[in-house]
């Protein structure tokens, strides 16, 4: 057992020689250094971003995941090992972010059940250890890809377990982790071809390593400096709140929505003049979007006299759903903003509303996004994107405002989908459904689609499904480097276009490869309705051009401009 030295305000300072045993005090100190050392290098892993564009976040996911393990442990001072192992993990689950955060919490959970009855740990039982973190964390992902974080993991841990001899120490095993996960990690791009297009390695195992090189240079006796840059996590602004009682009068009116099936016995569907009831309904509201798909009308508009809407609708079919809803109710159930990611999770109020069947919760990032999902009857927003994803227990916080039965999920973001499903995992008070819906575009065709009156939840979530099938997303960024990828050559500072994770247009000039882009989506098949979420970096200039240019190409198409006002890509398309 290693020799404990009279102990200091560092939680205790600790003989490094020939360490054969780890302890609580040693690996607190080891998880702070591999904290320090990822940190100094957040921004290097933000880099290794296989496509060209400002998004890069795995660096600071997975800083962000183990500073809440290092957050959770903070107080701890005992060299129970399998008790500081358990809080650390425990702290990772809830703060992880990202899908390599959340690999790496589940890396340290499985770490943590190997040792749940060690006090201390031999090289054998830690390696042991760390086998079932490799098991725990390919066990996490639903179609485990080689050539990322997982295979960095598995190969150096598979690597040093079959080096220990009994004459190995804890430093020895250290030592031969980090030889291969270096190693590991330069294999990547020969594993992942996009990687190898990208001229990057893995930014997961990349990441993993700085956590686990400072591992390694704790126990070889190393200080490891803070370099002292400074980290703010964005936190979600307070929202306003309004009451509606027997005393309050209307002020925001009502969200109303509804599917109208035409019929042959009330109009002639060809000829429906679909502007006609546009204008119709911009003449009682605001914020209107309708469009008609075959022989059904479907709209939105805020409105003061929803009846007038369901009077005029009714004059040329039927209704398959409808949906009204006071908007103030609608803002008084967002609730307040959650509070920081390290706390433990909210809890539900003892007298909380009967529960109601289904209830949503969807990521947003962008005021006008954030507007549209309230508008269409989401309950809780969770405040985030790219580049700001939300942790674990962001999730948790807001399926404790919830009373329901069945909460589905959307993330708008494939890198907050695994955070989200991990959530969904630990919460007990409902059972929660995590939609794939990979940006908001898809999110906002799901929730748009959703038939809340359907009992069957396995029929609601396929209806869902089913629409988000039907949509194609497109996104237009800068580029920040030179590349070839897909062949494209991309030089820094032209605009992208991205289709289905493929970079297929690059050009100089932003505007240029935007209609480009838009072309692209409409000349699929069956594509003849594009929505434009027009991000902080867009202008009305931009919008007139492009409005233009889809009008005298796309003369048939159905185009709706949403202000969306989200981060990183000026515009966001989506193809129906």
């Amino acid at each position: 057992m290693a020799k404990k030295e009279e102990k200091s305000s560092d939680h205790g300072v600790i003989n490094m020689k020939n360490i054969k045993y780890l302890g609580g005090l040693l690996l607190s100190k080891m998880a702070r250094g591999g904290a320090k050392q990822l940190r100094s290098n957040a921004e290097e892993v933000n880099k290794l971003n296989v496509f060209p564009v400002p998004d890069g976040d795995t660096g600071d996911n997975m800083r962000m995941t183990i500073e809440s393990g290092i957050a959770a442990i903070e107080n701890i001072d005992s060299d129970d090992l399998a008790e500081v192992m358990k809080t650390l993990s425990h702290g990772m689950l809830l703060g992880a972010r990202g899908n390599s955060g959340v690999i790496l919490s589940q890396f340290f959970a499985g770490m943590a059940k190997g040792l749940e009855t060690s006090e201390k740990a031999d090289p054998y039982t830690f390696g042991h250890a760390l086998e079932l973190g490799v098991q725990q964390a390919y066990s996490s992902v639903m179609t485990p890809t080689e050539g990322t974080i997982l295979t960095v993991a598995r190969e150096a841990v598979e690597y040093a377990v079959s080096q220990i001899t009994p004459k190995s120490t804890i430093r020895t095993l250290f030592a031969d982790l980090v030889k291969e996960m270096h190693a590991s990690l330069d294999r990547t791009p020969e594993i992942l071809s996009v990687l190898k297009e990208a001229g990057v390695v893995d930014s997961g195992g990349a990441g993993l390593l700085y956590i686990m090189d400072g591992f390694n240079r704790v126990l070889n006796g190393e200080e490891i400096a803070d370099d002292g840059t400074p980290y703010e996590i964005k936190k979600a602004p307070a929202v306003t709140t309004f009451a509606f009682d027997a005393n309050s009068e209307m002020t925001y009116g009502y969200c109303t929505e509804l599917l109208l099936q035409l019929q042959h016995s009330k109009t002639d569907i060809d000829a429906f003049d679909i502007d006609t009831l546009r204008a119709f309904l911009v003449s009682i509201g605001d914020s209107v979007v309708a469009f008609k798909t075959d022989s059904i009308v479907k709209l939105h508009v805020h409105t003061f006299t929803p009846e007038k809407v369901l009077e005029y609708c009714r004059k040329y079919g039927e209704f398959l759903t409808v949906k009204i809803e006071n908007m103030s109710v609608q803002h008084t159930e967002l609730g307040e903003n959650a509070p920081d990611a390290q706390s433990a999770p909210v809890k539900e109020e003892e007298n909380a509303s009967p529960a109601k069947r289904y209830a949503v919760v969807a990521v947003s990032n962008g005021p006008g996004v954030e507007n549209l999902f309230l508008e269409l009857g989401t309950d809780v927003i969770v405040h985030g994107g790219q580049t700001q994803n939300p942790s674990t227990n962001d999730f948790l916080e807001a399926f404790a405002k919830i009373s329901a039965e069945h909460i589905f999920v959307f993330p708008n973001n494939g890198n907050i989908f695994m955070a989200a499903q991990q959530a969904g995992d630990l919460y007990e008070k409902a059972k929660v459904h995590v939609l794939p819906s990979k940006n908001i575009g898809t999110g906002y065709v799901a929730i748009s689609a959703a038939n809340y009156d359907n009992p069957d939840v396995d029929a609601v979530i396929a209806e869902m499904e089913e629409a988000m099938q039907r949509v194609t997303a497109g996104y237009v960024s800068p580029s920040i480097r030179d590349a070839d990828m897909n062949g494209v050559h991309i030089n820094s500072g032209d605009t992208i276009g991205i289709i289905n994770k493929e970079i297929v247009v690059s050009d100089p000039d932003k505007m240029s490869a935007t209609c480009t882009l838009a072309s692209m989506l409409l000349d699929l098949p069956e594509k003849f309705m594009l929505t434009v979420f027009c991000g902080e970096d867009s202008n009305e200039s931009e919008q007139s051009q492009l409005t233009e240019y889809l009008a005298e190409k796309y003369p048939d198409a159905e185009v709706y401009f949403i202000d969306g006002g989200q981060e990183i890509y000026p515009y966001i398309f989506v193809a129906e």
